[in-house]
Order: structure tokens, then sequence, then C-alpha cells
């Protein structure tokens, strides 16, 4: 059975003096969905949030909340409750105390909201924390207080902004189980803001991929991984190979030299397009076997595969195996017609795929980097 939509998004448009944040936005979510608003630092999923709640306006575009325009209704007067990356909590009140705020504000009987105190405390496995202090909770208790007082209000709507992002590795996984629980044990929708691919790979119903203010594709994140819509998306989600390609005709696609079987159609004799294969899609094999060949370059073991550079006709293929190759072996490289996915040419084509200048450093560079700008953006749009 099909669910209804809860809240539309129709032609939003943001700008912050003369910088385009959004650019006619249009977005539905479906009521007890748990959807992912994915993409770089400033590509406009922050003010999206915003503007769910209520904390920000549209320049034009109308916000729908169950068949009605929400525009111009206060944050506190919608149905939707918020969780920052910085939890907000009140250090002079205790976790009971803390839980309780908005309940008490809803002016609630005392007896009732200590029943659903205990009811939220339960839910985020924090039973017998109701007088501790929040000072003395750990970072991933203080999340879980912040989760548990945004739920306390029964929203039907939660919306979280990176909410683990300060959270070490360890934690952030274990609360995007914790997430995913709370979520579909209590049926209502929450929509998720992360720059970072794997959470919303294992977290999301549906994927919301952002760039430059526009959505580039929206679908589940098998669909997004498997069928990326474009070179931007194929590049964002995960590891991609992203070739220059001409489809013959269908189910014919040349690159690298050679043609090979595919499962695509649909396109136009001899049309260029961008051709992604995933990195663990490749297998090795030996030169005269493989259906093009190329140098390793780099070797780097990644505990339960190899990751692998190979140079094929200048162009730095990525592989990901168990089998080994040393750097300066001659590979041959295989791939299966339905692990070749052709998509058509875009604004983005030629702008990734390459591994020529990959290597571990620089790529945990680029994500320092990238955590940097996002924190400084966010930090821009909640000034304005």
């Amino acid at each position: 059975m099909e669910k209804k939509t809860i809240i539309e998004l129709k032609d939003i448009s943001v700008a912050f003096g003369d910088q385009t944040v959004l650019q006619n936005l249009n977005l539905y979510i479906r009521d007890g969905e748990f959807v992912t608003l994915l993409g770089p630092s400033g590509c406009g999923k922050t003010t999206t949030l915003r503007i769910i709640a209520g904390f920000q306006e549209p320049d034009t575009g109308e916000v729908i909340f169950e068949d009605k325009c929400i525009n111009g209704v206060p944050a506190h007067e919608r149905q939707v409750n918020t969780i920052f990356q910085r939890y907000a909590l009140f250090p002079h009140l205790n976790v009971y105390d803390n839980i309780a705020f908005g309940l008490r504000i809803r002016k609630m009987p005392e007896p009732e909201i200590k029943k659903k105190v205990e009811e939220m405390l339960e839910l985020v496995d924090l039973k017998g924390f109701n007088r501790r202090s929040i000072d003395s909770l750990s970072g991933g208790q203080q999340q879980r207080i912040a989760i548990a007082r945004a739920l306390a209000v029964d929203p039907r709507v939660l919306l979280l902004d990176e909410p683990l992002g300060a959270l070490d590795l360890k934690l952030r996984k274990d609360m995007q189980v914790e997430l995913k629980a709370i979520q579909q044990r209590l049926g209502i929708t929450f929509i998720y803001v992360t720059h970072d691919q794997e959470e919303a790979l294992s977290m999301s119903d549906t994927i919301v991929v952002m760039d430059h203010g526009e959505i580039q594709h929206i679908g589940t994140p098998e669909d997004i991984y498997n069928e990326p819509a474009n070179a931007f998306v194929a590049d964002f989600i995960g590891e991609s190979n992203i070739l220059d390609g001409v489809m013959k005709k269908d189910f014919k696609i040349e690159f690298s030299g050679h043609v090979f079987d595919c499962v695509d159609k649909g396109f136009k004799e001899n049309e260029l397009v961008d051709v992604v294969i995933r990195p663990e899609d490749v297998d090795i094999t030996s030169p005269d076997k493989g259906m093009i060949s190329g140098i390793v370059t780099n070797v780097t073991f990644k505990g339960v595969h190899y990751e692998i550079i190979v140079d094929v006709k200048g162009f730095k293929w990525m592989i990901q195996t168990t089998d080994f190759a040393a750097a300066g072996d001659e590979i041959g490289l295989l791939i299966k017609p339905d692990e070749i996915h052709v998509m058509k040419k875009s604004k983005y084509s030629g702008l990734y795929g390459d591994y020529s200048s990959f290597s571990d450093e620089m790529d945990h560079i680029s994500d320092a980097e990238e955590i940097i700008v996002e924190t400084e953006v966010e930090n821009e749009e909640q000034d304005l």
C-alpha cells in the first residue's frame, strides 16, 4: 500500500544576497519514511531542512504539510521537531527536566509528563538516568537525550541536521543502527541531513542527492548506488570508474578501445555517453584473458580486499579485489554486462572517475577540508 505524502516542497528557491542556495526545488516526502538529504558542503541540504522546520522562509515556492500550505507558520506551531549536531541540551537541568521541558511548555499535567519521560528514556535505552546531570553523560548519551527530548512532544516529523557528526566512528555507527530502529519502531517520518555517503546508504528508505541547490537524483539506496543519474551522483556515492564511451547500438558499448556487451538500451546509435563501473565489479586476470589490460601503479591492502590502481591507456582505474597484484604487473580486466552502467552526458561529464591523483592521504585531507567547510557554511546559513 502506497504511503501518503506528508510534506511537499513546490518550486522552492532561496538566495542569500547574490548567492542562490536553492533553485526551483521540488520534493515530496511520504509519511513514515526515513529520507536523507545528501550532498557536499553548501549544496543546500541544511537550508532545505530549515525551510521545513520553519526557521527559514523560502523566497519563492510553497511548503505543503498534509495538503495545507504552511508558509509563514512559525516553527513552534509546526508538527515537526529538530535535532542539531550541537545538541542544545540545558546544562543546568538534569536528564528528566531536559526531556520534560517541551511538555511543560505545553502545560501537560505532571503525572503524564513523568510517564512520558519514562517512556522516552526506555526508548533510547537510558532507563534510570532521570536524575543524572547533563555534564556527567558521554557524547552518545547526550545524543540519546536530545532524541528523547525531541520525540517526547510527539512530532509528526523529526528533522535531524548532521546529528552524529560530533561522535567518534564506532559510536556513530552504533547510533546509526539505533536511530533507524527508533524510526521503524515509532513509524514517524525522519528527514536526515548528512554529507556521509555510508550513513545515507545504511539508514535511508529514500536518498535525495543534492548539488548547488538542485536535486540530482532521488531513489532508494540501491537505485542511487547501482543506477546513478549522472557522473556527480556516481562519484559522490562510493567509488566509481567513470569513462567516456560510445553507445554503438542497444546492448553494445565501446570504451577503453573495446566493445562490451551491456544491458542498456534506448540511446542513439554512436551517442557519446558516460560509463560507470564500480571498483568491486571488476575481476582481474592474466593480460591475455582480459577484455582490456593495464599496468598496476599502486596497491593498498584494506583488510578484506586490495585496492588496486591500474593504468589502462592513460586512464587510472580503481579495482577492489581479494586477488593480489603487485605494482608494475600487467593484468587483464574482466567486466560482466550487468556491471556496466551507461549514463547520458551531463554538465558533470569529465569531472570525475579517474584515479590519477588518488591516495589515502589525499582522501583524508579532503575529508578534513569538507568538515571545516561544512561547519562554515552551516554557521553562515544560521547567522542569516
